[in-house]
């Protein structure tokens, strides 16, 4: 699983320290949504799943750089599972 940052201006210390906080909220969220959206179809290659985190409008996209049969698989259900989400907010 790859996360694309697309962050507006430079990359400084606190931007970072967002990133890797935001990613550590973000991998175990979409594991999760990825296992019960294949749910045994086969087996997970995490490695083919990309996605873009846009920080300054808080959204997250399914990359085109994943494969087009996983996209069509999961986008229907992936911004009410993964951008509706609180996960920008600071907890």
């Amino acid at each position: 699983m790859t996360f694309n940052w697309l962050n507006p201006g430079t990359s400084d210390p606190a931007t970072k320290k967002v990133c890797i906080d935001l990613e550590y909220r973000l991998r175990p969220r979409i594991t999760r949504f990825l296992l019960s959206q294949f749910d045994g179809d086969h087996l997970l290659d995490f490695s083919n799943f990309y996605f873009d985190v846009d920080l300054k409008n808080e959204w997250i996209w399914i990359s085109e750089q994943t494969p087009f049969d996983i996209i069509e698989k999961i986008k229907a259900d992936f911004d009410r599972e993964i951008n509706g989400s609180r996960l920008f907010s600071v907890a």
